[in-house]
């Protein structure tokens, strides 16, 4: 089922990107620890761990936004994928991805980046979490609910990019 949202998938680091927000992988602490997060606060700064921190801990199947810092975007979305537990629960994963549009949704965001959310310790393989995804946006777009206009999906991995845009680009409109 195609959504009505433009999808790109891009190598390279989220924290590049000039879109409305990124959404990064979090756990429920909310300390930016994960190789992601940690590329994210290099060039952010410290002030967008520190925000997120406040607002934790935080459950798994949920988000927290935050200032963008010294990055290009002004949100960083911090979507709690993968609890402690560190449990393949796809239901879990794709609670946080929706709060994650929601959110957006709510600060009129139409331009998205996200990593694949899930990945980030090794519970979910990339496809996986694509595939989460892709049901995510799916469903969304079936109820009507608030998606971006455009989104971008990144990974550093080049063995990680042909199989994402096979999964993600037959679902994105063409513009």
């Amino acid at each position: 089922m195609a959504v009505p949202i433009e999808i790109d998938v891009w190598q390279g680091e989220v924290a590049e990107l000039e879109v409305d927000a990124i959404i990064i992988p979090a756990n429920e602490s909310l300390f930016m620890t994960t190789p992601v997060a940690r590329a994210v606060k290099r060039r952010a700064g410290d002030s967008v761990e520190a925000d997120a921190v406040q607002q934790g801990p935080a459950a798994a199947g949920s988000v927290v936004v935050t200032g963008g810092g010294s990055l290009a975007v002004p949100y960083v979305i911090h979507a709690i994928g993968v609890g402690h537990d560190l449990r393949a629960d796809g239901d879990r994963l794709e609670q946080a991805m929706g709060a994650a549009f929601d959110a957006a949704g709510r600060l009129g965001l139409r331009r998205l980046a996200i990593v694949p959310v899930g990945t980030e310790r090794g519970v979910f393989e990339p496809e996986e979490a694509a595939a989460h995804l892709v049901a995510v946006l799916e469903r969304r777009a079936a109820a009507g609910e608030p998606l971006p206009a455009s989104m971008v999906v990144t990974t550093t991995s080049a063995a990680e990019l042909a199989a994402l845009r096979s999964l993600l680009l037959p679902i994105g409109s063409t513009g």
